[in-house]
């Protein structure tokens, strides 16, 4: 009992981000006994898995969540999306395993550019991936620069040319309401964590989504290029 009570309280004192990277180390790690080729093979299902994309995108939320308020479109854009394919996921799980059998499978249909189609779905994920993993890539680079400068400079590079007016609006009005660098960063710091350590999370959570982003990019160019 004194043991699982110890184990609770460092649950508590871990970061937002050293949490949901604990969890996706989980989809890239392998059998120790495996040789290359296994491993690579496995890294190549992963990448492509539907539940690991899902996966991300729920533990980059959390990442989002201690920016506040602010980014509260975004997270809600996020969240639906995120619904959205694990509904379509659930129908038929192993039908719809990897992201590459449910592109596919709307281009055959002929739905893939409409607005509720999984494969828009899938896109916005990334897009939103890529805004979260640009953000703290910033943070770690740049010491001397407002977390409002660096949301608003990976919004611009990420996100923006893809929004209409109305989005980008509600953006300028959440710009005005994000928390000072330093508290955001405390925030995902947690209680067990210094900056150094902190910088060996984002590289390894960076490490992980990349090749996920890769991959997303390889399906989509190669499913829609005919269409």
């Amino acid at each position: 009992m004194e043991r699982e009570r110890e184990r609770e309280k460092m649950e508590r004192g871990k970061s937002e981000l050293r949490m949901a990277m604990e969890e996706l180390c989980l989809l890239s790690s392998g059998d120790g006994e495996q040789d290359q080729q296994e491993q690579e093979q496995q890294q190549q299902q992963i990448r492509s898995s539907t539940m690991d994309l899902i996966c991300v995108s729920k533990q980059l939320l959390h990442v989002l969540d201690e920016i506040g308020p602010t980014l509260l479109v975004l997270r809600q854009d996020i969240q639906q999306n995120v619904q959205r394919l694990q509904d379509f996921h659930a129908r038929e799980p192993s039908k719809y395993a990897s992201l590459t059998a449910i592109v596919t499978g709307e281009v055959e249909e002929g739905i893939s550019k409409k607005t509720n189609s999984c494969t828009r779905t899938i896109i916005w994920l990334a897009r939103s991936m890529k805004f979260s993993i640009n953000l703290l890539e910033r943070l770690m680079k740049n010491s001397e620069v407002s977390l409002k400068e660096m949301v608003e400079e990976a919004y611009k590079s990420t996100l923006k040319p893809f929004h209409g007016w109305i989005s980008s609006a509600a953006y300028r009005v959440a710009l005005s309401l994000i928390p000072d660098r330093e508290i955001f960063m405390q925030l995902l710091m947690g209680d067990c964590q210094d900056l150094e350590d902190f910088a060996g999370d984002v590289m390894i959570l960076v490490s992980i989504v990349h090749p996920l982003l890769e991959e997303i990019n390889a399906i989509l160019l190669e499913s829609l290029k005919s269409t």
